[in-house]
């Protein structure tokens, strides 16, 4: 009673809600389990963590989104006009004015963009550093793990010794 034809995979609710919510959850469903790829690596390797939290897997970029969906259409569109130029302009026109208006207080978004436009290194670069030093630390910290191990059974063989001795 798992999968039926109309319903699919919400048909192990059985007859119990009606077919028009079951076909609602149904596309919320799809929406979850659908494979994304990665905004950061490329690889479709993204999880959903909780509503809204996705992380990937292989690089472990943690990154919000959608409650279902790991980017939304208002995310896309945005994105779409950031990388448009003449939106990059437009941008730091309406920061200008906002500074000589005497507004202290700016949105999220337009603290995004005016931290974006500061910076000198391409969003890439920086997602490849922080990737770079997460992979440097877990080596480290694996070595540290080692080093210790062989510390703990150098430690033991000499008890050994030491209690064979006596």
């Amino acid at each position: 009673m798992a999968n039926t034809k109309k319903v699919k995979s919400t048909g192990r609710y059985g007859p119990r809600y009606g077919v028009g919510i079951k076909k609602r959850v149904l596309k919320v469903e799809e929406k979850q389990k659908k494979k994304v790829v990665c905004p950061f690596c490329g690889f479709k390797t993204i999880k959903r963590l909780a509503a809204g939290l996705f992380t990937c897997k292989k690089c472990e970029a943690k990154f919000t989104g959608g409650a279902y969906e790991a980017e939304t259409l208002i995310g896309k569109t945005i994105k779409k006009m950031v990388n448009q130029k003449s939106f990059v302009a437009q941008a730091a026109e309406l920061i200008k004015v906002t500074e000589e208006a005497g507004k202290s207080s700016y949105s999220d978004i337009e603290q995004e963009v005016a931290k974006a436009m500061n910076e000198d290194e391409p969003e890439e670069k920086i997602v490849k550093k922080t990737i770079k030093k997460k992979v440097a630390k877990k080596k480290a910290i694996k070595a540290v793990n080692e080093e210790k191990e062989v510390e703990e059974v150098k430690e033991e063989k000499e008890e050994k010794e030491a209690s064979k001795e006596e």
